[in-house]
């Protein structure tokens, strides 16, 4: 299943990989293949291309840096049981990270990737050398969510033109210029047999029990057992991530480092890739520098981890 056909000039896949129960995952890369590997995870919602200016910054430095689709997003394969809690989530990150040899990642994740990657360490089931946690922390903010969830529930019967999807973007984001080429929107929808846009992901995702109560308790608990180098970045207009729920999770972890972002909202690395790709990179030149041992796996993480009853997903 899939919500239509890809609209010319959308990026193909570099790479392709067998998540749970043989989901195709799409998957892009940049940089050094040898370098220390990179693992970049996107919201719910969006694509691996929301990394393509990260990406490039980091393979420029030496790194190995791949962004894939989560299930149910982009140019990944939806789920035929219409499953996308988070715990299948790390699931396929685990099936990623063998299919590129067991070799220790840096795991990098915004909003519902940030939790994915989060819950993948904090709970001993990816052995990663760093995290890099992107506008999202145990406690996020109720109002900002809603606004998440109402744009990504608008229009479930299509759009009529690219114009459209251009202005439901712009309402969602106005600290952003509208583009006036919309060439760059085809990565965002797919075109119905009937004539109408729709967004790149299974509605399906939409549809996930998400338990907030459940959801914090879990992820503070991951937070506090936190051993490696972790680095937190919240973009300074966001309303998703607050200042003091920032504070709360340095408080949980308090050997992570913090950078905020002024002048990003919650997309913290499309308002302000420059700044962000710098911070990351100043962060893994001493976390994680090019050039370092060889990072193998240290100790074999746990195979396999259901979670707490009734799974929850993180929020986009």
């Amino acid at each position: 299943m899939s919500a239509g056909a890809r609209l010319p000039g959308t990026p193909e896949p570099r790479h392709f990989w067998k998540g749970v129960g043989g989901v195709r995952i799409a998957g892009d890369s940049w940089g050094d293949p040898k370098g220390p590997l990179v693992l970049l995870q996107h919201g719910g919602g969006q694509t691996r291309h929301a990394w393509k200016g990260a990406g490039e910054i980091l393979g420029a430095a030496g790194y190995c840096a791949i962004a894939f689709d989560a299930r149910g997003h982009g140019d990944s394969d939806w789920a035929p049981d219409g499953l996308y809690g988070q715990d299948v989530m790390v699931e396929d990150l685990k099936c990623v990270v063998a299919a590129l040899g067991n070799r220790r990642p840096v795991l990098v994740g915004a909003s519902m990737g940030g939790g994915t990657s989060l819950v993948a360490v904090g709970e001993d089931r990816v052995d990663a050398t760093a995290l890099v946690m992107v506008d999202i922390a145990p406690r996020i903010e109720p109002g900002g969510v809603d606004k998440i969830q109402a744009f990504m529930s608008q229009k479930p019967e299509g759009f009529d033109t690219l114009d459209e999807v251009a202005e439901a973007i712009s309402n969602y984001q106005p600290h952003r210029k509208r583009p006036r080429n919309l060439d760059g929107l085809a990565k965002n929808v797919r075109l119905g047999a009937d004539g109408k846009f729709r967004w790149q992901w299974d509605p399906r995702f939409r549809a996930v029990r998400r338990d907030f109560e459940k959801r914090i308790e879990r992820l503070e608990a991951c937070a506090r057992n936190l051993k490696l180098p972790a680095l937190l970045v919240r973009g300074g207009l966001s309303d998703v991530l607050s200042e003091q729920g920032a504070q709360d999770f340095l408080k949980l972890c308090p050997h992570s480092e913090y950078v905020n972002v002024t002048g990003a909202a919650h997309m913290v690395a499309g308002d302000r890739n420059d700044i962000f790709g710098n911070a990351v990179i100043e962060f893994l030149s001493r976390a994680v520098p090019v050039g370092g041992p060889p990072l193998l796996p240290a100790h074999e993480p746990h195979p396999h981890h259901e979670g707490p009853a009734g799974d929850v997903n993180d929020v986009p």
